[in-house]
């Protein structure tokens, strides 16, 4: 495992409890760090973290949560998704939600760690998971790739305006395998033809999602700020 050099660092991951998330939070925890996740409700299995209950959409609870740790160095805003839903048919609340979710709670987080990081001597870094959905058409969930769209701007407008003290970069994410990897792309079949519009032939681990996270959070990336990785397997490409 590469040493990151975030021992006794105290990282926020949020959504971390599965998927994506939990693959960020082992990788931040194996790194060394202290690592407190939080999802609305708690799971029912452990989790590679403290566990704490937060609607990251809330801004009170958000307050609370960063408010009661005694450090801020590392924030990774993951929670996010989308059910499928065509344009057409979605009601503006549904529309409305998945923005909200995907890039409004991520700036209330956002907002709450600079508060804590900009008085901090060693600042900070703040890492954005978004998709390449927000790079290509998204049909089928068109509010939430508009709203990762939004949230690789936020990204750059972010960085410029809490720079020096506070670093802020995006992971676009191509497709992971994860606990709902069925759900998105059905049996084995159908993830194998899925896998094979990938350049390199496979979905994504969750820990190298994470890994990537880890160095943009780290101070290997010191220099890095404003910035988008994208992390797909070359779909894009």
């Amino acid at each position: 495992m590469a040493n990151w050099g975030l021992d006794g660092a105290v990282a926020l991951v949020t959504g971390g409890t599965r998927g994506v998330g939990r693959g960020i939070a082992a990788v931040l925890r194996e790194s060394g760090a202290r690592v407190i996740v939080c999802g609305r409700t708690r799971p029912d299995r452990d989790v590679p973290g403290e566990f704490r209950a937060c609607d990251v959409r809330d801004a009170d609870q958000v307050g609370e949560l960063v408010a009661s740790l005694d450090r801020l160095d590392v924030v990774v805003n993951n929670a996010g998704g989308s059910p499928s839903a065509l344009a057409a048919d979605a009601s503006p609340r549904f529309h409305a939600k998945i923005v909200e979710l995907n890039l409004l709670a991520p700036l209330i987080v956002a907002q709450a760690a600079n508060s804590v990081m900009q008085s901090q001597e060693s600042g900070g870094a703040i890492v954005m998971v978004s998709s390449v959905s927000g790079h290509r058409a998204s049909p089928g969930t068109a509010a939430y790739g508009a709203a990762k769209a939004g949230l690789d701007n936020l990204t750059a407008s972010l960085a410029a305006e809490w720079a020096p003290k506070v670093r802020v970069n995006s992971v676009v994410a191509g497709m992971v395998r994860t606990e709902q990897t069925a759900l998105h792309y059905g049996d084995a079949a159908g993830v194998a033809a899925v896998e094979a519009t990938v350049p390199l032939g496979r979905l994504a681990e969750p820990r190298e999602i994470g890994a990537c996270v880890a160095f943009l959070a780290s101070p290997h990336a010191s220099y890095v700020t404003g910035a988008t990785l994208t992390v797909d397997g070359g779909v894009t490409a």
